[in-house]
């Protein structure tokens, strides 16, 4: 580690050579780390994501429901849209469900919080069982989606963003090979 230098500027930091935020300027050299095709399909998945469930939602049937489903300011607003959306569910189960999955995967997909909710809501209202495949197929397909679209986009984000970071990252994980569930978890 570099000693603490009283009067430490930004031209002494470009001749030191230090790896200092001052000393960085932007490179005009340096190529953006996708290529056309990889921004196209992250593009696309976001797209596609997001046009699903906007024509999933806009084929609903809102007639009777548009009163009844509002934002909850307490708990027995929550129980009455609860119960709500349980009449709904059973009302328009395909359409419910369909909407549903493409929520929980998008949100997923995108590391969008929340995702706890929607598998109790998903017990509460499907029952434990049909609940439980539901938000196993959901959850499986979104964290699938999120790893692969991770790996194309990000690892290459990543490196081109943080090369430091990621190079002592790694050096890291490298020393502590044999204990790397213990270094994850604590």
């Amino acid at each position: 580690m570099a000693p603490i230098r009283s009067g430490w500027d930004e031209e002494s930091a470009a001749s030191a050579g230090e790896d200092s935020p001052t000393s960085k300027k932007p490179r005009s050299d340096v190529r953006f780390p996708l290529s056309r095709w990889e921004l196209a399909v992250a593009v696309a998945v976001f797209f596609t994501l997001v046009l699903g469930i906007l024509s999933i939602v806009s084929t609903m049937p809102r007639d009777k429901y548009e009163k009844i489903l509002r934002l909850p300011r307490n708990l027995s607003d929550l129980r009455v849209l609860k119960d709500n959306i349980a009449i709904y569910a059973t009302d328009y189960q395909a359409n419910f469900m369909l909407g549903y999955c493409s929520i929980y995967i998008f949100m997923q997909t995108f590391m969008i919080p929340g995702t706890i909710f929607m598998s109790l809501l998903a017990g509460a209202l499907f029952g434990v069982g049909k609940g439980l495949v539901l938000v196993v197929f959901t959850a499986t397909a979104g964290a699938s989606s999120c790893y692969f679209l991770s790996k194309l986009v990000g690892r290459p984000l990543a490196a081109w963003l943080w090369p430091e970071k990621l190079r002592f990252f790694q050096a890291e994980i490298a020393k502590r090979r044999d204990k790397l569930l213990n270094y994850m978890l604590f």
